[in-house]
Formats: C-alpha cells, structure tokens, sequence
C-alpha cells in the first residue's frame, strides 16, 4: 500500500557463533578503488547476542562494474489492472517469482489484490500460473482487519513454508493499515495466519498529518530469526513526513514470542510488537536483504536519483560500506532480487568476489497509480570474502570444495562437513568450487560422512545421516544410495529424540 504525504536450534547458535567471527574481523577489509557507480492503498530461543564491531571504522567505497536494465516493463497486471507496483521478487528453484500490489476486477472483494508472475530471466517476460500476465492469488478478507486492501507482499520460504507478510486494510480509514501474515506450501495459495489478525498495527505514539499507519513490510531470515522491516507514520522515531523503517525480530514468524525490538543500543526485548524505538532509513517503501559475501544488511530505498542501497552491520551499529546507486526511473519503492531466505542470491562463479544487486521497481506513473515495473541491476566486485575463516564460511555457505585428503569438504552452517565420495557432496552442494580458499585451513571438520553411514527416516521428519548419535538431515534418499547407506525408517518420536546436527540440505537455491 503505497504512502503518500497526503495522509533452528544447533544451526541457529552456529550461525550466530559464525556471525560474530565474521564481523569482528570485517574491519580488515582494504578499501577498493570506484568503477563508478489511492487513499489507503498509499503508505523459543532469546534473542542472539551482539557482536561487538568498531563503531570508528571508516566506510569502504565497493567497486561496482556497470550497471543493467530491462528495455521495458517486465511484468504486467494485465486486464483491467491500473496499477502495479511494491513487487516482492524470489530466486526459488531455478526461476524466478515475484509477487506484488494491483487491482483486478476478477478478483473479489474490490481493492488491492496481490499478484503472482514467474520467468526464468529477470528481463521477463514473468506470466501467472493462468498464463496470464499475472495471477491474483491473496485478496481482501472480507470481515477482518484486511476486509478490502491487501497490498506490499514481501515473501519468503523457511523449511518448505512460505511466509507472506502484507499491508492490509478494511477500508480507507485513518491509520487503518496494518502488518498480516499468510502462509502457503506452493507460493500461490494462502492461509491466514495468526488467526487472521494482525502481528503489527499502527503504534500512535505521535499524531502527524500522514494518517498511512503500519505497513511496508519486508522480512529476512538469518541465523534462525526473522527479521521484520517495517514503515509506521505514528511510530515516535518516524521523521516529521512520516517516513521512517523499523525492525523487529523473533523466531517466531507471526512474532507472538521473544520479540526484540531495534533500538539506539542494538536489540532490546519488547513485551510486544508495538515499539517504534528506532528507524534505520529516512524512507518510505525500503526492502532489505542481509548480503553473506559482505556480513551485511542491505536497504534498497528511493532516493532523488534511482535507488539507493546502504548498508548496516548486524547489530546496526556501524555501516561498513558507502551507499550505492541504481539509477534510473522510479515511481514507488523497489522490491530486491533474493535467495528465499530474503539473503542475497549467490554468484555461482565467484561467491568469494562477486554480490548481484538486482531489483524491480514501478517506472512511471499509470493513471490510477504506479506502474511499469522494470529491472535494474549491478555487480558489486573488488573484495574477498574468503580472506578470513568467519567470512569465509559465511560467503561459501551450501558450496562444497576438495579437501586436503582427498576427500570433498562441504561447508554449510558456518562448519565443516567431510564425504569420502564426490558424487554425495556434488547431490547436497550448490556447487562443488575447484580450488580451496586457503582462510579454511583454520576450520575444524565438523563430522566425516563415510561410505555406508547409516540412515535414518521419519515420516514427517524427513532424512538423515545418524553420524555420532546425532542426526544430520539430507534432502533426499538419492544422497543415502549415492553413499551406499542402508535406509533404516523410525517413528517421529524416535527421531526427536536424538541431537541434531545440522542440515545438509543446502540454502536456498
């Protein structure tokens, strides 16, 4: 809904372990020489410790190597649609899908409905599963908070789960807008969540002429918490327009639970989701993404220009980084191109090297509001992320590489995990790297999957290898036949009985 101014347990310490390594040593990095660069519908575990990081660091300048762009458009409503605009855009499973803001007259009730495209390129052009240049699949509710207006997805997809969190709206009343959740196994169709109540209403801390409310939210998953940016014009930190993002977090997706809240000192726990103690960008309509090749969060936000990303450590404490600049046409905030864990995809050819920044953003102004949503992009080059262990294990997460021995090491969760046969690492990696970056050396071998290791299955549990009376889940038996693994099944209660290890699943692909 556009603003105007008119009105997992074992993985997640790991991760979180791995993280404060990383960062404590990003204030190595060199600097790097420059290549350049209508009415309502408008705007069970404690939170993980902070990482200390020096707050006198100053800004590295990136290199970026020159910039991309659709020629035209790339998605379309279609139909009747007179607007199309806050896209939410997924790498998921080889293709990309995007989800955003329109209004179609077939689908009811009357008001904002959120779209669904897919494509395998980013210039598009992206179709609905209808083959239609887009497909509503989340409308109004009818009777509750979001009866008419369902508006700004922002997606993600945690173990199978899609998680699609929204602005929604009953009518075009003041402060009326509010934060929902949905959650789906496919990506196109939705079950309220939270018994279709909101997890984030307007906080009315301070009355200003932008009556917008809480909305705009964008959601990240990183070392087992989500991470919710969001916009409120009542929030007590918001600017005199209204503008302001806040962030929340919790493990738990509908933050019914151990929610913190962002302050001037890092994270503080918060009795519910109502503080507004912060806001990190002087904006309306931000997306955000947490980069591994960097140990960092990036907002993408409109600036006078295109769009500008800046970046925060991850106790927003420092910004490591100058911002960047995406110019170019613009008429309403931008949606980033991400893994499905809301973490920016990954360069198959150089992770150490190389981040993509892509996104897509509303171009021009359609009679009714936003539209012409089109691609933008850049490569930001000229640093090694796998100069030092910590960042090393950050950037080549899911990537397997040779080991000394021999042998392939797969890294995943910030560890090291050894497997006698390549065509078993090869089944379970994004990518087997041809050289080993010498900053692995320092990493310990977490477990040694051998021929014949045995495996366990549960039914709605999954399966795994049983290495040292822990179990390390796979994605499928194929891995268990490529190592020679006798398949032994187990009931679920069974299985939640042993220590886990982690999960050789690899990150989102």
């Amino acid at each position: 809904m556009r603003v105007t101014h008119r009105r997992r347990r074992v993985v997640a310490a790991v991760v979180v372990a791995v993280l404060v390594a990383a960062l404590a040593v990003a204030c190595t990095l060199s600097e790097a020489a420059p290549a350049g660069v209508p009415a309502a519908r408008e705007p069970s575990a404690a939170p993980a410790p902070e990482p200390v990081v020096p707050a006198t660091r100053e800004p590295v300048r990136l290199t970026t190597r020159a910039g991309r762009q659709s020629p035209g458009p790339v998605a379309y409503g279609t139909g009747d649609a007179p607007y199309n605009y806050a896209p939410s855009v997924l790498w998921d499973g080889g293709r990309y899908r995007m989800w955003w803001c329109s209004q179609l007259g077939i689908a009811n009730p009357p008001g904002d409905d959120i779209l669904l495209a897919e494509s395998g390129s980013m210039d598009g052009p992206f179709l609905g599963p209808d083959g239609r240049g887009g497909t509503p699949v989340f409308s109004g509710s009818v009777a509750r908070f979001d009866a008419m207006h369902t508006c700004d997805p922002s997606v993600l997809k945690v173990d199978g789960t899609y998680y699609l969190y929204y602005t929604g709206a009953a009518g075009d009343h003041a402060h009326g807008n509010a934060i929902g959740l949905a959650t789906s196994r496919d990506g196109r169709v939705w079950t309220r969540a939270n018994g279709g109540r909101p997890l984030v209403t307007a906080a009315r801390d301070v009355k200003r002429d932008n009556t917008y409310g809480a909305g705009q939210p964008s959601v990240i998953y990183l070392a087992g918490l989500f991470y919710l940016m969001f916009t409120d014009t009542t929030g007590q930190d918001s600017g005199h327009n209204g503008a302001g993002q806040f962030v929340l977090r919790s493990p738990d997706p509908a933050f019914g639970r151990d929610v913190a809240a962002l302050g001037r000192d890092g994270f503080q726990p918060v009795q519910d989701t109502s503080a507004r103690l912060r806001s990190v960008v002087d904006a309306f309509s931000a997306d955000w993404m947490w980069v591994d090749a960097l140990a960092t969060f990036a907002i993408a936000h409109e600036t006078r220009d295109g769009t500008t990303i800046t970046f925060w450590d991850w106790g927003f404490r420092s910004q490591g980084y100058e911002p960047l600049l995406l110019p170019g046409p613009w008429r309403e905030g931008p949606g980033l191109v991400r893994r499905a864990d809301g973490h920016a995809v990954v360069s198959l050819d150089d992770p150490c090297g190389t981040v993509a920044i892509d996104l897509v953003r509303a171009t021009h102004e359609a009679a009714a509001g936003p539209s012409g949503l089109r691609h933008f992009g850049l490569d930001v080059t000229g640093f090694d992320a796998c100069a030092e262990p910590g960042r090393a294990v950050l950037a080549l997460d899911g990537f397997a590489v040779p080991s000394p021995s021999r042998t392939v090491d797969l890294i995943v969760g910030g560890q090291i995990v050894r497997f006698d046969r390549r065509s078993v690492a090869e089944k379970l990696a994004v990518r087997i790297l041809a050289r080993r970056p010498e900053a692995l050396a320092g990493v310990e071998v977490a477990a040694h999957v051998k021929p014949g290791t045995p495996v366990l299955r549960a039914p709605g549990r999954g399966i795994g290898f049983l290495l040292d009376d822990r179990l390390w889940r796979i994605s499928s038996a194929e891995a268990a036949a490529l190592n020679s693994s006798a398949v032994g099944d187990t009931t679920p209660q069974e299985w939640d009985g042993y220590e886990r290890g982690l999960d050789l699943v690899g990150p989102p692909r």
